[in-house]
């Protein structure tokens, strides 16, 4: 069944940096992976492992600032416009690190706490921003081996004054929950109580493995509480941090206890293709505008497999109070509200990614790690330069003049020997642009600003830059190595948008839980955006593809007995086509 485009007009306009709330001049713009200090930590020391990450987001809107929260970063950063991190190392710290720690506020009180199999205290703070954290109770009782509670959240219902845990992390066990006694100190009111375990064999995108194809038992994690119009949406990530598929999805209940229904929509957040991938295990928050966000944990898996990056993408809930996390386009640069946005896509910016298998150039190069491999948008790919000293060089010939608005530095701890991150952890480069590759002008010097290091750094420009030639200039990392995996450049180039693509079509197989999708290529373009969801207006899902890839998909991420509605549209260095007519298939 078809659906003209007309119908889809009014969700998902042709020029969505153009429509809705218009950006003021000089407003924010961020870009995932996010650009904060990722910690080299001590996790893989034994092994002679180094590297920098981040995962288990939780970003907590406290008394209209924001606190980040992520796994083995020896404390926690703040930001008051979810641009500009600080990192602050607390006065008071757990016993060990945290893993996957949960945060809440409530009034002028932030609580933290961390994973844990042992007995463990809730600590609180009415002064974050200055790093004092207090006991709020010492210990938390110990569950029975192997409960947890284990990649816990915290949740405050303000309507009836009731708190409740919930925690799990496993490919045995299943979320539990429990009530918690805060006229005793936030410990257990009651006995705890399984919520729900995955069901891969109807919910296709909990299936374990790349693109779920592997047999393996998955894992449910990262559990998240949201309450909206007197519902319940409890999250959780599945089926495993270390692949492309790792998702969010979401149980919806009249009590934060149970009984849960599965959302038939799920996942409601997920992101398998373009550079990247991954979205789950983080949390839900709303900003000082009321926009929702939802927070993730993308996947580079290059020196161990739980090396991972820190997202974020905007969220919401639709006048069906169906849950969603927009992921289309969700690694180029978007804006940052300055106030409540209208439609779902408001923020993307236009910028288009200019550099995609693009000629590259370099001062030197280590072995066959080769400087190409940085305009492939592929993080688990690499160049090493011979020596990590100021002046090597990196040059991208977008070869043709375009607006170059913004740029993104992705690097990569390539046989590094740092196991902390002190003073001597920090990054400085120049960007410099030319017209004809001889006559250079600088973008940006990052020795001319404080020292912090920044493993993503994104760089948008005051004004966009008509030029073909980008140069990254090293000054300084930590580390016996310089290696990039990506240089990224946004923009756009004078034109116009690609057509739509023609002749999609959707089969679903005799297992519901995929289905194989075909479409013509379309000349120039980039790459395509397969949209889908379970009506015509409600295409949440995105699965990016590049143009020089197939143009065939295996979906596997569909739930059994649902019908669903597709469409896809193709993207250019110059913006994006009109989405194709709707395909309904049952």
């Amino acid at each position: 069944m078809n659906f003209l485009f007309p119908l889809l007009s009014r969700i998902i306009p042709l020029a969505l940096f153009l429509c809705g709330s218009l950006p003021s001049a000089g407003q924010l713009t961020y870009c995932n992976p996010m650009d904060i200090g990722y910690r080299y930590n001590f996790e893989q020391m034994n092994e002679q492992i180094s590297y920098r990450s981040g995962a288990d987001p939780v970003i907590v809107n406290h008394k209209g600032e924001y606190y980040l929260f992520v796994t083995i970063s020896g404390g926690y950063w703040h930001s008051k416009d979810l641009s500009h991190w600080e990192f602050i190392t607390p006065d008071k710290w757990p016993f060990e690190d945290m893993c996957a720690p949960a945060a809440l506020s409530v009034n002028d009180t932030l609580f933290l706490f961390q994973s844990t199999f042992e007995q463990r205290p809730i600590l609180y703070s009415v002064e974050p921003e200055k790093g004092k954290l207090q006991f709020y109770n010492r210990w938390l009782p110990r569950l029975p081996k192997d409960i947890g509670p284990w990649d816990p959240a915290i949740f405050h219902d303000l309507d009836t004054d009731r708190w409740f845990m919930y925690w799990g992390s496993s490919n045995v066990y299943p979320i539990f929950g429990a009530e918690l006694n805060h006229k005793r100190r936030l410990t257990y009111a009651g006995p705890y109580q399984p919520m729900f375990w995955l069901d891969p064999w109807k919910h296709g995108w909990e299936r374990f493995g790349p693109n779920h194809a592997d047999l393996m038992k998955p894992f449910v994690e990262g559990a998240w509480m949201t309450k909206h119009h007197k519902k319940y949406y409890l999250q959780y990530g599945a089926p495993g941090t270390e692949y492309n598929v790792y998702a969010t999805g979401t149980y919806v209940g009249k009590d934060p206890l149970g009984p849960w229904e599965y959302a038939p929509y799920n996942p409601i957040s997920y992101k398998p293709g373009g550079f990247m991938n991954g979205a789950g295990h983080g949390n839900t928050f709303q900003d000082i505008h009321g926009n929702y966000w939802n927070t993730g944990t993308p996947w580079i898996g290059l020196n161990w497999g739980m090396e991972r990056r820190i997202a974020m993408f905007p969220a919401g809930f639709d006048a069906d109070d169906q849950m969603f996390a927009n992921t289309r386009f969700g690694d180029f640069p978007h804006y940052l509200p300055s106030q409540k946005w209208q439609n779902q896509d408001e923020l993307f910016t236009g910028w288009m990614l200019l550099s995609y298998q693009k000629p590259v150039s370099a001062s030197s190069t280590r072995d066959t790690l080769k400087p190409s491999r940085v305009t492939d948008e592929n993080p688990r790919t690499f160049w090493v330069a011979q020596r990590n000293q100021p002046g090597e060089w990196l040059t991208v010939d977008l070869q043709h003049e375009s607006e170059v608005k913004a740029v993104q530095i992705n690097y990569t701890d390539y046989q590094n020997n740092v196991y902390n991150s002190d003073s001597t952890v920090y990054t400085q480069f120049k960007i410099l642009h030319s017209n004809d590759g001889k006559r250079w002008n600088i973008l940006t010097d990052l020795s001319t600003q404080p020292r912090r290091d920044r493993a993503c750094a994104y760089v948008a420009f005051d004004q966009p830059v008509r030029t073909r030639y980008i140069r990254y200039e090293h000054i300084y990392t930590a580390g016996p190595n310089l290696a990039i995996s990506d240089v990224r450049i946004f923009g756009n180039t004078p034109g116009k948008a690609p057509l739509t693509p023609a002749g999609l079509r959707v089969i679903r197989q005799k297992d519901q839980r995929n289905a194989d999708l075909r479409w013509e290529k379309v000349a120039g373009a980039v790459g395509y955006n397969i949209r889908w969801g379970i009506a015509p207006d409600k295409l949440y899902q995105t699965y990016q593809i590049w143009g020089d890839q197939p143009a065939s998909l295996e979906l596997r991420a569909l739930n059994v007995g649902v019908p669903y509605f597709f469409a896809i549209e193709a993207f250019n260095e110059t913006g994006v086509s009109r989405l194709s007519p709707v395909k309904s298939v049952n």
